[in-house]
Parts: C-alpha cells; structure tokens; sequence
C-alpha cells in the first residue's frame, strides 16, 4: 500500500462516497485507512472521569484502502499512486495523471543509479 498519513485523499466507494479528507492511521496489515471525517459512527461512553458529560461521540472507522484515492497536488484530481527511481537512486511516489512527485519512500541506493 502506497498511502502515507497526511495524504489528501478522496473516498470512491461506500456511503461517505465523494469525501474529501487527510489520512489519520494507516493499517498496513488490514489494508484499512482512517480518513478525517469519513466512516463516522457513533460511539456510546458512559459518563467517567475521562469523560464527565458521557453521551454520544463521533469516531471516525477504518475504510478500505481501495476505496479511496490520492488527491493529486497539481491538479487537485484523484490520482492512482505509482512508484519510480530517481537518477540518483532514489525511490519516490508520483502521481500518475501528472506525474508530480509525492515524496520520497526510501534513501539513494548504489543499485539503482544511473550512470
């Protein structure tokens, strides 16, 4: 899974379809997201001293990684992610619409230099 946390990402599928929101938690094991305010239900505490009012709270669920896409930072569409190497050995995220880098994922690496 290529999705990072703090990824500006859109829901494509379920009932917060066409949500927009950054990602909070990555489950790499699950495959599941946690987008800021999409997958919302509400959870019921009992008054503590945590939480003296008690009531209802609104608690964002993990979603499916395949149920969301990356905003792309150019264009401001959703975007697939795919991976390159860069001349120095590099490897970084780019967005495949435009083809504009999305970060860094790991250091330079004598073998996958250009010469």
């Amino acid at each position: 899974m290529l999705l990072k946390v703090e990824d500006e990402v859109l829901v494509i599928a379920g009932g917060d379809k066409g949500h927009r929101g950054k990602v909070l938690v990555v489950d790499r094991k699950k495959n599941k997201v946690v987008v800021e305010g999409a997958g919302l239900v509400r959870k019921h505490v009992r008054k503590s001293q945590k939480n003296p009012q008690g009531g209802r709270l609104s608690k964002e669920m993990p979603i499916h990684a395949s149920n969301v896409m990356v905003i792309d930072p150019t264009t401001g569409q959703p975007t697939r992610i795919g991976v390159r190497y860069l001349d120095d050995g590099t490897k970084e995220r780019f967005a495949k619409k435009s083809g504009a880098s999305l970060g860094k994922i790991s250091p330079p690496r004598d073998s996958y230099k250009k010469a």
